[in-house]
Parts: C-alpha cells; sequence; structure tokens
C-alpha cells in the first residue's frame, strides 16, 4: 500500500471519546454494551497482534469494546475459541497464543486490504484458514491496518494545514513590513497613522476570514473524507417512459422526451446534503485520476483516430462509485483534450454559471437549473464550489429524445493554474422511476496556459437507456459522437473564438462590408447570439415542446408545434408556428454547410426569397474557420414593387456539428443595431438548419472529403418559425398548417435535387 493514501472504510467503527470529541474520520453510529473497556484486557492484546505504535491505548481498548459487543449479539465469534474472558485471562499459558506473522501472511493480507480493507466473517475465516490464522487474528489484524492508515493521513493532513498557516504567517509578516515602510506617493513623507491603522485593520480581518476557511474546509475534511460512501439504493431495472397524450391534435400525437424527472425534483432535502458532499468529493477524486489515466483504461482506436473506454478496467479500477450500472442501460464514456483560447479562470466562471454555462452550451443544453447552492466557494472565487442543478441534454434534432439529469457539480482548486470541474448524479439518493440517464463523474481538468490560453481535458461518462432513438440517429448516438465529450469541447472551442472575436480590437479595415464599430460588432453578435439561443431551444425534442407528426412515414416526417407570444420583446405577438424535419443526405457535412451558408446558392433552396439576388452588406468573422460568421443579407427581389428586406445570418462550424441559422430583419431596427442600439427589442423567428454526421466512419469532422453511399453522409435538420396570425388568442387553422408543411417539404426537396445533382 503506498504510503500517504487513505482507503476509506465501508464500515468503521465509531471512535468517539468519552467527552463527545471525535476520533478518527467520519463516524457511524454503531451499539454499545455501556461498559468501560478493560485496561488489562487491552494490555495482554495489545503486542500479540502488533497494534502500530501510533495508535493510542484508549482508542485500542474502545475498539475492542465494540468488538465484542458485536460477537456477544451475532454469535459469530464463539466458535472461534476466543472470548472476553480468555483474552483477561492472566494464565501462563496465554504466551502460547502470542503470535508474530509471517512475511508470507503479511503480503497476502496487504493485498487482500488493497481490494477489501472490511472483510465479513466469510471472507475472515477463509483468509484465516488460508493463511494459518485464527478469524479474531485477522480481524485484528484488518483493525490496526485501518488504524495505521487513518493515521498517516491524519498526519498528512496536520502537515497542510500547517504549511497553509506558516503561509498565512508569512504574507501577515511581510503586509506588516510593507506598511511600516509605506509612504505616501504625492508628497514621499510617511502615511498617516489613520490610515494605517486602517490597512493593517483590513489585513487582519482577511486573515481571519482565511483562517475561518481552512477550519471549515478541515471540518468537512475530517467529517466526510474518511467516511465511506453509502450504499445508496439502485434502480433494479428502467422504466419504460409514458406515452404523452396529444389530445385531439393533427397527426399521430407522437411525443419525444417525458420531462417526468426534472417535474419532480426539488432541491435537496438537509438530511442528504452531507451525503451530496461526500459523493461530491469521491467523484473529484476518480475525475482526476480518469483525466490522467491512459491505458488500459483509455485505448486508442487501430487508426488512432479516436480514444475507446475500456468498461471492464473502469469496474476494476474504480470498484465502488455510485453502483453498478442499472439493467437495460448501456455505458457512454469518452474523453478529449483541447488548447483553448481563453482564461483559466475565465472558463471556471463559465462552467459554474449556468447562465453562461447554458448559452454557450445552448446547442447541448436545452434547459438547465440550480436547485441549491451548498457551498459559494472560498477566498473571493469558486474554489470548494457546490451546486445542486438539474439539466436537459439534447441534439438538435426532434428525433433524438433528451437525456435529463439531477446532479451536483463541484469545483475545485487543485495546484497552481489547475481547476477541475466534476458532475455526479444523485439518482441513487433520491431514486426516480422516470430516470433514464446519470452522470457518473463527468467534467473537466482546466490548466492554465501561457498567453491567456487554458489546456482542457473533458471527460464524459453516462449511463444511459436511449430506446427512443430514431433509426436515422442511431448510429450518431451509439458512438457517442451525439452526446460524447468531443462534442462538449469543439463547442466550447468555437464558443471562445467568438468571445474572442467579440473583444477583438485591431479589426482590419481593407476588406469590404467588414463591421469595424465596436459598439455595432458587439451589439450584432448579441443578436445573432439571441437568434442562435432561440433556434436551438426550438429544433429538439425537449420536454417544452409538443411536436405533432404532419405527414408521411419515415425520414420525412414533419413534426410541427404552435406557439403563443405575448409581450416579448424579442419575438413578434401572435400565434407562432414551428416546423421542423430531419433527412439522411449522401455528402459529407462539410458539403452541406458550404451550399447552405453561401448567399450565391441561396435562391436554389429559399422560396421566400422569389428568385432574388442574394447579396452580404457586411459580416464579422468569429473563428478560425471561414465558416464562422454573422452577416447581414439583403434580398433584391427581382419583383421592383416588393420591399427589399434584410437577413441575419449565423453560420458556425466545427468537427462535431454545423449551424446555418437565419431570420428577417427590420432595416430600422437592424441600423439601430450597427450604431451600438439595444438589440435585446429587435423581434427575430429564426429558422435554418443543423448539420450532423452521420456516425458512420469517416463522418466525423467537418473537413472531411466527400464519400458516396453510406459513408461520410451527413444529417440534416431543417426547421422553420413563421408567424401565422399576429393575435395571440386566434385559433390556429388548418390552411396555415397545410402552408408550412408545403413550405418545408418544397425546401427538403430542392436541397435534395441541388446536392444529389452535385454529388452526381
Amino acid at each position: 500500500m503506498p504510503a500517504g493514501v487513505m482507503v476509506p472504510a465501508r464500515n468503521m467503527p465509531s471512535m468517539i471519546s468519552g467527552n463527545g470529541n471525535i476520533g478518527g474520520f467520519g463516524t457511524i453510529s454503531g451499539l454499545s454494551l455501556g461498559q468501560q473497556p478493560n485496561n488489562n484486557m487491552m494490555e495482554g492484546q495489545l503486542h500479540p497482534f502488533e497494534m502500530t505504535q501510533n495508535t493510542s491505548e484508549s482508542e485500542i481498548a474502545r475498539m475492542r469494546d465494540e468488538e465484542f459487543d458485536s460477537a456477544l449479539k451475532s454469535g459469530s465469534e464463539n466458535h472461534e475459541g476466543v472470548s472476553g474472558e480468555d483474552d483477561q485471562d492472566p494464565r501462563p499459558n496465554k504466551k502460547k497464543r502470542y503470535h508474530r506473522h509471517t512475511q508470507h501472511q503479511i503480503q497476502q493480507m496487504e493485498a487482500f486490504f488493497k481490494e477489501c480493507p472490511h472483510p465479513d466473517d466469510k471472507q475472515r475465516k477463509e483468509l484465516g484458514r488460508v493463511l494459518g490464522l485464527e478469524p479474531l487474528q485477522v480481524k485484528f489484524w484488518f483493525q490496526n491496518k485501518r488504524t495505521q492508515m487513518k493515521t498517516q493521513h491524519e498526519r498528512q493532513e496536520n502537515s497542510q494545514l500547517r504549511a497553509e498557516n506558516e503561509k498565512l504567517r508569512a504574507d501577515n509578516m511581510r503586509y506588516r513590513e510593507a506598511l511600516s515602510t509605506a509612504s505616501c506617493p504625492n508628497c514621499g513623507g510617511p502615511t498617516a497613522v489613520g490610515q494605517m491603522s486602517f490597512d493593517e485593520h483590513h489585513l487582519r480581518l482577511e486573515n481571519a476570514r482565511l483562517r475561518e476557511e481552512i477550519d471549515r474546509i478541515s471540518a468537512i475534511a475530517a467529517k466526510y473524507v474518511g467516511k465511506p460512501v453509502v450504499s445508496y439504493p439502485l434502480l433494479s431495472s428502467p422504466m419504460t417512459p409514458r406515452p404523452l397524450d396529444f389530445g385531439s391534435q393533427t397527426g399521430s400525437g407522437e411525443m419525444y422526451g417525458t420531462g417526468e424527472l426534472l417535474r419532480s425534483i426539488n432541491a435537496p432535502a438537509e438530511a442528504d446534503k452531507p451525503m451530496i458532499i461526500e459523493l461530491a468529493v469521491a467523484a473529484m477524486e476518480e475525475l482526476v485520476r480518469l483525466a490522467q489515466m491512459g491505458e488500459p483504461l483509455w485505448m486508442t482506436s487501430l487508426d488512432g483516430s479516436t480514444t475507446v473506454f475500456n468498461e471492464e478496467e473502469y469496474i476494476r479500477t474504480f470498484p465502488r462509485g455510485i453502483g453498478p450500472k442499472p439493467t437495460g442501460f448501456k455505458c457512454e464514456a469518452s474523453k478529449e483534450t483541447c488548447v483553448l483560447i481563453m482564461n483559466h479562470i475565465s472558463l471556471v466562471e463559465i462552467l459554474m454559471d449556468v447562465q453562461q454555462w447554458s448559452t454557450v452550451f445552448s446547442a447541448i443544453v436545452s434547459k438547465a437549473s440550480t436547485l441549491d447552492v451548498l457551498s459559494t466557494g472560498i477566498a473571493g472565487n469558486y474554489n470548494g464550489a457546490l451546486q445542486v442543478m438539474t439539466a436537459e441534454f439534447q441534439v438538435p434534432s426532434p428525433l433524438v429524445p433528451t437525456r435529463e439529469s439531477y446532479y451536483v457539480r463541484y469545483c475545485k482548486h487543485h495546484a497552481e493554474g489547475t481547476w477541475a470541474v466534476v458532475d455526479v448524479s444523485l439518482d441513487n439518493i433520491r431514486p426516480n422511476p422516470a430516470m433514464r440517464c446519470r452522470r457518473r463523474p463527468s467534467g473537466c481538468l482546466i490548466q492554465e496556459m501561457p498567453n491567456g490560453y487554458s489546456k482542457v481535458t473533458w471527460i464524459e461518462h453516462v449511463e444511459v437507456e436511449d430506446r427512443g432513438v430514431h433509426n436515422l440517429y442511431k448510429q450518431l448516438v451509439s458512438s457517442g459522437h451525439a452526446f460524447g465529450a468531443k462534442r462538449w469541447i469543439a463547442t466550447l472551442d468555437r464558443q471562445c473564438e467568438r468571445l474572442a472575436s467579440l473583444m477583438a480590437t485591431n479589426i482590419p479595415t481593407g476588406d469590404a462590408g467588414v463591421i469595424t464599430n465596436q459598439d455595432g460588432r458587439k451589439s450584432m453578435l448579441k443578436l445573432a447570439e439571441r437568434m442562435v439561443i432561440s433556434f436551438c431551444a426550438g429544433v429538439g425534442a425537449s420536454t417544452a415542446h409538443t411536436w405533432t407528426t404532419l405527414s408521411g412515414t419515415g425520414a420525412d416526417d414533419v413534426r410541427v408545434m404552435t406557439r403563443k407570444s405575448v409581450d416579448d420583446p424579442g419575438r413578434p405577438p401572435g400565434i407562432v408556428l414551428s416546423a421542423a424535419t430531419s433527412f439522411w443526405l449522401p455528402v459529407s457535412p462539410k458539403r452541406v454547410f458550404d451550399f447552405l451558408r453561401d448567399e450565391n446558392s441561396r435562391n436554389e433552396w429559399d422560396i421566400l426569397s422569389n428568385g432574388g439576388v442574394v447579396q452580404e452588406m457586411a459580416h464579422i468573422a468569429n473563428g478560425r474557420d471561414t465558416g464562422n460568421c454573422v452577416s447581414l443579407l439583403r434580398v433584391n427581389s427581382a419583383n421592383s414593387s416588393q420591399t427589399n428586406m434584410l437577413i441575419l445570418q449565423e453560420s458556425c462550424t466545427d468537427p462535431t456539428a454545423s449551424f446555418v441559422i437565419y431570420a428577417p430583419v427590420d432595416i430600422v431596427a437592424m441600423n439601430v443595431v450597427l450604431n451600438g442600439g439595444d438589440p435585446d427589442y429587435v423581434a427575430l423567428l429564426p429558422s435554418g438548419f443543423a448539420i450532423l454526421p452521420d456516425g458512420s466512419s469517416g463522418s466525423s469532422g467537418s473537413s472531411v472529403a466527400d464519400a458516396g453511399g453510406s459513408s461520410g453522409g451527413s444529417l440534416l435538420t431543417v426547421a422553420f418559425q413563421i408567424l401565422v396570425d399576429s393575435v395571440p388568442t386566434a385559433k390556429l387553422s388548418l390552411g396555415s398548417v397545410a402552408t408550412v408543411n408545403n413550405l418545408i417539404a418544397c425546401t427538403v426537396e430542392r436541397i435534395k435535387a441541388s446536392l444529389t445533382c452535385e454529388n452526381a
């Protein structure tokens, strides 16, 4: 056993002394006979069973008292020929029971201790039989070993706390010396006494606060870290989600996603919070190990392009965790590393702010909320922050059910410039029959890099029951690319580039159409961001939606839903009809993306442009790829009597997904935005496309070359939002539904014809 490693105990006996003080890490209430330990009994057993030199005699007495208490209640030790009277027997023939363990016996018990530090009666008897020892000898050896490990852990923690205190003392002295030699910046003379005392008082308060934080963390560590993870009840079998009734709506009435899990969850009870803290601490340790480990846990594929998770090795390495995988669930685990153009502290702030997090990952997170904040962190940052959250994860298509999760998020500052943020499900603390997805320790390790960059290692590890996935998307989902670490890290990388472009000041002025006005850039990018969020929130199978199938069978089904918009300054008032469909194309995602974002080919599929010429008036580049940009387009209609209209469009691509999203905008409103005005009052109804690889080999990246047939194909989702009536209380007519259905069907046919013709 490596020195300094603390193996958590499963059934550690209580170590509470007579004065109520805790004598060990984490206690579990135990039964007591109410008798005082016999010192003579302990003197007779200290040396034969090799008690460690650091264990006090009173602690050993208490431990022995509880062991005999257990023996009296169960009777399981009586047949071993050892009793309380035997241990206190002063007769000389007692010396024959003294036993010095052989090197072989010690090695065997050391090896068994690594696997199971708390053997039960059956295991002790079997081990004693193999090694030629009495079961009670084996029991006491394991007790002594656990005590030794606990003592080593306490020594380490004390050293760390002493180092922290020394650092605080040194800082305090340094500040005192600086204050004693401080001078006035105006006259060069000594500072005023009042000013000195104020600064000194401020430093004293700061030091006192830091000491309180150290004491608080030490108390949490002493109470929870050494305590065994509670065996929470597990779900033995998955529950089939109940179909929701649409009533008398048009079409089949099929809906994806139940929403029962998130609707039934409230903030955690006070009794659950210690278990949540304990679970978060264990999850953090597991996440860091997962991020740092290589083979055989993470195996590289034959072509070297992907990392494969070895589930059997994981079970051997992390035998405890949150329990075994539920029946009918499958494991999805992935790991990805990337260097991002963002400061490590900014990344931590994004991950720990649910609003920023759901905005940055709007294509993956359909909704999220924080139920409770158990800790806001220490020293003015997120170190030690604990949040209980719910979230719903999506793929931008109505054909893939969302994944709902109830979990705790824990942030920790490890070494200098290194942070980690971990999520782990709380379903075992509060079981829910609607649970279809649970997160084993997942999250990211963030390391500071020079020049404001950060290295991020992302771990995504879930167990999921995904029977509702449409056949079109089964290969993408089963491959792990739909919800895996690569999609998270690619999305974060693209958003970091977008934020960097927002803050850029050295804009080249030579290119025509480039917006150089800093306020205008910020307003236009903010408006485009809201457009993208609105599109992503309305195209997936989120439980907030009620999709209804309108026509056809198979891949080309059109799903529609209605929304009422009232008093929303960012959306026109009235009844909005949303329609979406997903289908497969035998063309690479890059070819599809380039075709749809190009204004020169827009009239090939955009029916609303009426065959007019589309011209780019202005644009903002927001990424390394030329396809990542926000554009303002003008449609010059062939019909001179029709008013020219403007279209705001954002196109973005990464190796896992691409989007082309647009919305008609008012000319007057856009002039205000381009001059730096508030974009929140510009009404938008975004439509557009979500382009995903089909999950086959050769289609996982946006730069992959085209391949014919089923290899390297694309999954394209087309979505429209149309205002069908400006009166929110109006009834939806079947004519409006038919018009939208025909519009989306015609658009799909035009795209298929153009791209298939190009590919032929």
